[in-house]
């Protein structure tokens, strides 16, 4: 279970509050209008940030002074976090030696991990020569790899046309199937929200709310969903 207990965290004149817990194995949506703090919670929950007070407690460990590599957790933005003069399955092998000294059988996840997203003989290209999907699925396979019991998603998709994106969310349930991951995941669109999060985080009002059923808070929106949602 991720739980954020009286979290509190100020940037300039802007504060975020979030006091809730998220159970293990969930899937969650974080949604709300540009700059109301989605991306900001990441930060904390991630460890790139110190929250001016509270907690973030994973099984009830407390997270506070554990740097971001050494939390439960893998993060994927919206750029899929991968390095332009990397190949494809370097990319994937950070997940198992940031030093890239893989051995044989190292070398052989890599390329079952690729295979798996369906990019089996793309393992030498870099990023430049892959398109936006085959980026991403480069970030879920090295997500497959880590197998961390926690997964961020800041838009990782988002770039994506609907089609692309609705296939990208199917391979990401698949993978959080095998791996057993919770995952958060931030998003501007409400149909994302729908096709693979049971329940939503809303963020607004400097305030990062608890989770509420999906399908019942985008039926019956608050007033601050509704404006931004239009």
């Amino acid at each position: 279970m991720l739980t954020l207990e009286g979290i509190r965290v100020r940037r300039g004149e802007f504060t975020l509050s979030a006091d809730f817990s998220v159970a293990a194995g969930t899937r969650t949506a974080v949604i709300g209008p540009s700059g109301a703090g989605k991306s900001t919670l990441f930060d904390v929950i991630a460890g790139f940030e110190v929250p001016e007070l509270g907690r973030v407690l994973w099984q009830g460990r407390d997270l506070a002074g554990v740097a971001p590599g050494g939390r439960p957790i893998s993060v994927l933005f919206q750029d899929n976090n991968l390095f332009a003069h990397l190949t494809a399955a370097q990319n994937v092998g950070l997940a198992l030696n940031p030093g890239l000294r893989l051995s044989a059988d190292d070398k052989a996840r890599v390329a079952q991990a690729l295979a798996r997203v369906g990019l089996e003989g793309l393992e030498g290209r870099k990023p430049g020569a892959l398109s936006g999907g085959q980026q991403g699925r480069v970030g879920l396979a090295r997500i497959l790899l880590t197998a961390r019991p926690l997964v961020l998603l800041d838009e990782p998709f988002s770039a994506l046309g609907p089609a692309l994106k609705s296939e990208m969310l199917r391979l990401l349930a698949e993978v959080l199937d095998e791996t057993g991951a919770s995952l958060l995941m931030v998003t501007h669109e409400p149909q994302d929200a729908a096709a693979i999060a049971g329940q939503t985080v809303l963020v607004s009002g400097g305030v990062a709310h608890a989770p509420v059923d999906t399908a019942r808070l985008l039926a019956d929106p608050p007033p601050e969903l509704k404006d931004y949602l239009g």
